[in-house]
């Protein structure tokens, strides 16, 4: 029995692929063994959102061929795509997107032909041009209460600073039926949350007619799942009819991830982002409008070409008006092959920095306010791991918010749902 360790790079689509393989894998009788030396195969699903991105990837792929250099090196995922054969020399097999379902054939051929062996063996396609979704599927994960499941892939969107679509490709869907299939595959196998995940969540359906709000409402329909999230959506998903249609739904969890990238009109433009300031902060506040207290949070690039001292201010004073429970700051990365790359009056690094520390040093005071907000107020919390913290016992899990408290309690109630009071801010953790 060869034995395989694998390793994930990158977003929640990287990290359900990964387990997907595992799972494959599994069934065709590897044994699943630690990253560490001592594996017959090794399988990195790489990522290449950024430059660093890229050299994690290259960090992992060497990492791997150095702990057992007879070992064999697959390389998967967007960093391949990207890349190509230019990837790195000490990968023996190497996998683009859409081909991960074939692992197991291509591993199977491997072995085969490996004495005959000149050179890697290359498995790639036109990511651009193909329109098939890319059947992974899943019955369990690592966390064992709450499951990312994949429902698309691929980008049609071409923001000025994004490598994505090139290596993703465009926006391909997975059919509602299969969805709804695996989550309530998950329910039986005591899933009690689902993450509903993409490449570009908010363009689910368009290849085939769909709507994100219709496969919502089916997996809200499978019996056995409390608790519904979204990945990260574009604003202009957040209509009225959207809207009100997710707050009907109880078992959608009021926290979402909406993606801004900056707070000045002449940016986002620069950037190619189909909306104005204005226009996402309508978006907002129609979301708590229609939820309680709803958690917010959201991504801002900081240093995009061009960006002067008064659009940075600018965007700044946007994110301090919206009011996020979270804002996770990225210093603009340069990727060869994007419009931005070639932009004039590329930003310093010295300079992105400078505005990243003041972004994060107003993300944590905002974080802080919306946490001290639950002081008082009893929530539902799905618990998730037991921990001992100085001898006694806590149990730790996520409200609806997905804000993380711990409980005192000696007895274990992992995957349950109980209603906590949160008596001061020492519950909550980060």
């Amino acid at each position: 029995m060869k034995k395989v360790a694998l390793h994930n790079l990158g977003c929640k689509v990287n990290a359900y692929e990964t387990e997907a393989m595992q799972e494959m894998l599994e069934q065709n009788g590897y044994e699943i063994v630690p990253f560490a030396e001592g594996a017959d195969v090794y399988v990195i699903n790489t990522c290449t959102v950024t430059n660093m991105a890229d050299r994690k990837s290259r960090q992992m792929l060497h990492r791997a061929k150095k702990m057992n250099p007879n070992a064999v090196v697959v390389a998967a995922g967007c960093y391949v795509q990207a890349q190509g054969e230019k990837a790195d020399d000490c990968i023996d097999i190497l996998i683009g997107n859409n081909r991960k379902k074939d692992l197991i054939t291509i591993l199977d051929e491997y072995w085969r032909e490996k004495n005959e062996k000149l050179s890697c063996k290359v498995e790639l396609i036109d990511i651009g041009h193909t329109h098939e979704y890319e059947g992974l599927h899943l019955s369990r994960q690592a966390e064992h209460t709450r499951a990312n499941v994949k429902v698309q892939d691929g980008c049609n969107q071409f923001c000025s600073y994004c490598i994505i679509p090139y290596a993703r490709g465009r926006v391909r869907s997975r059919r509602m039926e299969d969805v709804v299939a695996e989550v309530r595959t998950l329910a039986q196998n005591g899933y009690k949350e689902v993450v509903l995940t993409g490449i570009h969540l908010s363009s689910y359906g368009i290849d085939f007619g769909g709507n994100l709000l219709d496969l919502i409402r089916a997996v809200h329909d499978v019996d056995g799942i409390l608790r519904i999230r979204l990945g990260s959506l574009e604003p202009r998903i957040i209509t009225r009819e959207f809207a009100e249609g997710i707050a009907a739904l109880p078992k959608i969890c009021p926290h979402f991830h909406l993606s801004l990238q900056s707070g000045c009109d002449a940016t986002l433009k620069r950037m190619n982002r189909r909306y104005s300031a204005e226009e996402y902060y309508e978006k907002c506040e129609l979301l708590r409008e229609v939820f309680d207290n709803p958690a917010l949070t959201t991504d801002v690039i900081v240093g995009f070409p061009g960006e002067t001292d008064e659009e940075f201010e600018e965007s700044r004073a946007f994110v301090e008006k919206v009011n996020f429970y979270e804002t996770h700051i990225f210093k603009y990365s340069r990727r060869q092959g994007t419009k931005a790359a070639s932009m004039p009056d590329q930003v310093p690094k010295k300079v992105k920095t400078e505005r990243s520390n003041i972004m994060l040093e107003m993300g944590r005071e905002k974080q802080k306010n919306y946490e001290e907000s639950f002081v008082g107020r009893t929530v539902e919390v799905l618990m998730e791991e037991t921990v001992e913290i100085d001898g006694e016992r806590y149990q730790i899990g996520h409200t609806r918010e997905y804000v993380k408290v711990r409980q005192k309690n000696e007895e274990i109630i992992t995957n349950q749902l109980i209603n906590i009071k949160i008596e001061n801010t020492e519950q909550i953790l980060r």
